[in-house]
């Protein structure tokens, strides 16, 4: 009971704190819950289809051939695969943690998962045919391409600066989930 109480402990504190905020200020109570209501309501939204896609995921696609398509000696396909994976993600940035997650459970190499994040993150495909749309086909190229080069960039030099130890402690963290 005390491990899981530890654990929730943050959450506790934050519903807690507004609590309080709503408490001492009234006012903003009605904009706080709606607030609220709105953020909850796109949560349940979302998360259950991610996880669904998750489940297949898990299933459906063998380590084997994760490994030979976004495993250490994938080459260049590898990289490719994790920003189309990311680009044609639908959802929040939160929805693909538990997705990289798999990715790192089913063998893929820790550049091609942050690479994964950072498309996900930044490259959306209904969100490049907008830009095109409304400012124009040369801005959205020239975005994408300093988005392919920063996210390339930004991969590399996480996966330089983390010592070997902790992409290990990473990925046995993500092993363990169910």
């Amino acid at each position: 009971m005390n491990k899981t109480f530890r654990r929730y402990m943050p959450v506790l504190a934050a519903f807690g704190c507004f609590a309080l905020f709503v408490a001492f200020f009234p006012l903003w109570r009605d904009k706080a819950l709606g607030s609220m209501a709105f953020q909850a309501r796109t949560m349940l939204l979302v998360i259950p289809p991610v996880f669904m896609l998750l489940g297949l995921l898990d299933v459906w696609v063998p380590r084997e051939r994760m490994i030979k398509f976004m495993g250490p000696g994938s080459g260049i396909r590898g990289p490719v695969l994790a920003f189309l994976l990311g680009s044609f993600a639908a959802g929040p940035l939160y929805g693909a943690f538990p997705f990289a997650a798999v990715l790192m459970k089913k063998g893929a190499s820790f550049i091609n998962v942050l690479i994964f994040i950072g498309a996900w993150s930044t490259t959306k495909i209904p969100m490049l045919l907008f830009e095109v749309s409304a400012l124009g086909p040369r801005f959205a190229l020239s975005r994408l391409a300093i988005d392919l080069a920063g996210i390339a960039l930004i991969a590399w030099a996480i996966k330089s600066a983390l010592p070997a130890r902790e992409v290990e402690r990473i990925y046995a963290s993500a092993s363990l989930i169910d």
